[in-house]
């Protein structure tokens, strides 16, 4: 410490500027702000924040920058909000008209060693014995690195902040520093400052402490489910610090690289997997837990998992009580993302352990577990929307770096809302569409995932925003830029990923339309190497198989890969990703038994939810039947899975179909933490002879069969259509029967129908003299003889059964049915 003295007629120094604020005629003295290290959830901060004192200070600070001298060391936060030296007067010397000596303390010096650092990779890197933060910001006046230890983050605390000179600190639109010291256990964001004007795209705040976009773990609350500090649902988020030690034994991990043709895909929830007791699992609900059960995929028949948002995000987003089912609504499916590059920490069993680094390991070791079975890991990514909403939304990260960069705006600020969830990536701007580039390409070559899945992409091919000022005011716009939201014939981003010398090479599947209207099935700009999951497919063959009049023609078309939407377009069968049943939809059982949802579980009167679900009930409306009834149903999902899995393209499974899982005739269960999207494995179990067995044994017959999973779209040399009668299809209004038969190198020749009628039908075979017909699958028989495997007992007299038929090159078939049958020589002739 030491002493200076203070005249007493000098002028008293200016008020501080963080105990000034605006009023609407004058400066103000304002009550003393919270401490620089009280962290606050997002709906607990004000919307809206004084903006002169960020001014003063920022007037402050670029006088006294001008003073310093360049060293590399900058000071905190703290430092530079404050004048270098803090008098502290003592009482007395007031009456005589003098002031008593001041003692004058330093301030605390930073603990780590800061320096300029570099601009590039985007992100926290480590590196030269340090870590190197970098962070884009185009239109931000100031950024502050946010230092937080663990334990400071459970206090809602802050540790250290570090103000970066835009002298120094900045390169272009890139802020930049490093720091060398003891980063155990420690966490970081940023704070930006800047304008706040919405109606020019801005809304800086200078007391939120942001979430790094390229952070690859973001650190909360340790445990799903579970409420932060005095019931917040949203505490504070840092991100997780690298180091040099991040390494993680792959064990010689390489890609699979199956050929699309091959695939049979299962759409999967990595919570809903394993959570419901009857799993057995040590780790419910996490990505140890699936591993545990990856056996039972292989046996199933699966050789590529689609996982459901695995990106983090918030599971208390929509946290509130539902008086219907008497628990809580959580936001279970994870369509709204806070970070692209962090693995959703709480699907982990690790938690909060290393700061998130062992949660990215447990992620890493699912992919590596799944490789070793020779199943694939695709991932459902979500770069349409960002957790963040609209304008009422929470501030954690893009909104608060770079607004009118990240989201696509109209010219007054507002959000465009394409996605349905508030907000719309602005996906087709230079800076946003490198981000997702670089994201991809870390899970890619980081995280050895073999592909993604696109929602709602159709978001992805629309035009950015044409943050003009001038167009606020009416000027007119040239005639060379497009309106916001224009759907491109060329879209930068679909080119950049398609041609990256790394993406191109990985499973790229598109969602081919978007809550705008925008409908791109057969048309989405694929570069020849993008699928489409095809929305189509799924209407046609739901409409077919419960017997509507009008679509055997179309059903023909989807058996063979839809030739119609992807032929013209120099694509082939493995480019449409064929489904009946998603996530979002009837399940298949609720498919064959309600004619209407049933959402009221949700707390939204029914008012959610798709309203034309194509389903029928069979008779009766759900799940309690009459044994008629419940026969017909079984027989419906059989034809369903039959259908599936004898189409040309890439078939895709949800999570449950397996065993006939229900949702009580819920078709929107996004909210539910609970037995309604919990995978039943009590339930697999009791169908191990029944549909579980017929779903394997289906899909193991696809892998035998060289014809089902055909490189280009089948021609006349290899399928004949019949109908009932060989060689004469019925392709008219009223029809409801399609038949053919498929060369095969492996199987000689099949022979598969589908009778959608209500009425059955005896068809006549096509002769093939020396052979003779043998069933195969018969959808309208019980179990096993559903399936006639090798292994059935009674397989011998089964067959006899059909003999005076096959003998006669006849068949008889059974309303809403379908077959499978083998060509086989005739030992008899």
């Amino acid at each position: 410490m030491f002493a200076v003295r203070v005249a007493a007629s000098s002028p008293p120094p200016p008020p501080s500027a963080a105990k000034m604020m605006m009023s609407s005629s004058h400066l103000a003295p304002a009550p003393p702000p919270p401490p620089s290290s009280s962290l606050c959830s997002p709906d607990a901060r004000p919307l809206l924040c004084t903006r002169t004192p960020s001014r003063l200070l920022q007037r402050r600070r670029r006088w006294r920058s001008s003073n310093l001298s360049r060293s590399m060391t900058r000071r905190t936060e703290l430092e530079r909000a404050r004048p270098a030296l803090t008098v502290r007067a003592r009482d007395g010397g007031a009456a005589s008209g003098e002031v008593e000596t001041a003692v004058v303390e330093r301030p605390r010096p930073s603990s780590f060693q800061v320096s300029r650092g570099r601009p590039t990779p985007l992100g926290a890197t480590a590196r030269d014995g340090g870590v190197n933060f970098s962070v884009y910001a185009s239109n931000a006046a100031s950024a502050t690195l946010c230092l937080i230890s663990l334990a400071d983050l459970n206090e809602s605390r802050l540790t250290e902040e570090i103000s970066l000179d835009p002298m120094i600190n900045r390169t272009g639109d890139v802020w930049h520093v490093f720091l060398k010291g003891d980063f155990a256990d420690v966490l970081y964001g940023y704070k930006f400052d800047g304008k706040f004007s919405p109606e020019e795209g801005h809304r800086y705040d200078a007391t939120r402490i942001l979430v790094d976009p390229y952070a690859k773990a973001v650190i909360s609350r340790g445990e799903y489910g579970i409420l932060g500090p005095e019931g917040d649902c949203w505490p504070q988020m840092a991100c997780r610090v690298p180091s040099d030690g991040d390494e993680f034994d792959w064990e010689g991990d390489l890609p699979l690289k199956y050929h699309h043709k091959d695939l049979i895909i299962y759409e999967m929830h990595v919570r809903g997997f394993t959570r419901h007791d009857s799993s057995k699992t040590d780790f419910p609900g996490t990505y140890r837990g699936v591993v545990e059960k990856l056996d039972h995929l292989k046996e199933l028949g699966v050789n590529c998992i689609e996982l459901m948002p695995c990106h983090e995000f918030n599971e208390l987003e929509y946290f509130s009580y539902n008086s219907v089912l008497g628990d809580y609504k959580m936001n279970f499916w994870g369509y709204s993302t806070i970070n692209y590059f962090s693995p959703m920490v709480r699907y982990s069993s690790a938690g909060l352990n290393s700061c998130g680094q062992d949660a990215i390991n447990e992620f890493k070791t699912l992919i590596k577990e799944t490789h070793k079975r020779g199943i694939e890991v695709l991932m459902d990514v979500v770069f349409n929307h960002t957790a963040e909403g609209n304008e009422n939304g929470p501030v954690l990260s893009f909104r608060g770096i770079d607004n009118s960069v990240y989201y696509m705006l109209a010219p007054k600020g507002e959000f465009y809302n394409y996605s349905g969830c508030g907000n719309t990536l602005n996906c087709n701007h230079p800076a946003v569409r490198q981000f997702i580039v670089d994201c991809l390409r870390y899970w890619v070559t980081e995280m050895h995932v073999d592909g993604f899945r696109f929602d709602l992409a159709s978001i992805l091919t629309r035009s950015s925003s044409l943050w003009d000022a001038d167009n606020v005011f009416g000027k007119p716009i040239g005639e060379d830029l497009l309106t916001t939201g224009t759907p491109l014939s060329s879209p930068p981003l679909i080119d950049m990923i398609s041609n990256d010398p790394i993406l191109r090479g990985v499973k790229l599947i598109a969602e081919a339309w978007d809550t705008g209207g925008l409908y791109q099935v057969g048309t989405f700009p694929h570069w020849g190497i993008w699928s489409e999951w095809n929305g189509k497919y799924r209407d046609v063959v739901r409409q077919f198989i419960k017997g509507t009049d009008g679509f055997s023609g179309a059903f023909a078309e989807s058996l063979c890969g839809s030739p119609n939407l992807y032929q013209a377009g120099g694509r082939r069968p493995c480019n449409s990703v064929n489904f009946v049943c998603a996530h979002d939809g009837f399940t298949l059982a609720d498919l064959v038994s309600y004619n209407d949802k049933h959402n009221l579980a949700n707390g939204e009167d029914s008012n959610d939810g798709e309203n034309h679900n194509n389903s029928w009930n069979c008779g009766q409306e759900g799940e309690f039947a009459g044994i008629s009834v419940k026969r017909l149903r079984k027989r419906q999902m059989r034809n369903f899975f039959v259908c599936l899995m004898v189409s040309q393209g890439i078939p895709m499974i949800y999570m449950g179909d397996e065993y006939g899982h229900t949702k009580g005739g819920n078709n929107n269960s996004y909210c539910h933490d609970n037995y309604i999207n919990y995978f039943r494995w009590d339930k697999k179990e009791e169908s191990a002879s029944d549909f579980y067995r017929f779903c394997s044994l289906v899909t193991k017959f696809r892998h035998e069969c060289e014809s089902l999973g055909l490189s280009d779209f089948p021609t006349a040399e290899r399928l004949q259509w019949h109908g009932h009668l060989p060689g004469k299809p019925d392709w008219s209004e009223t029809s409801r029967f399609v038949a053919y038969t498929m060369v095969d190198s492996v199987k000689r020749e099949i022979y598969i129908a589908f009778n959608a009628s209500h009425l059955p039908v005896t068809v006549v075979l096509p002769e093939r003299p020396g052979y003779r017909w043998e069933p195969l699958v018969d959808t309208s028989k019980p179990a096993p003889f559903d399936f006639l495997s090798n292994d059935i007992p009674e397989r011998e007299v089964a067959v006899k059964q059909y003999a005076q038929f096959l003998d006669s090159d006849l068949y008889p078939m059974l309303s809403y049915s379908s077959i499978i049958l083998m060509l086989s020589p005739d030992t008899s002739a």
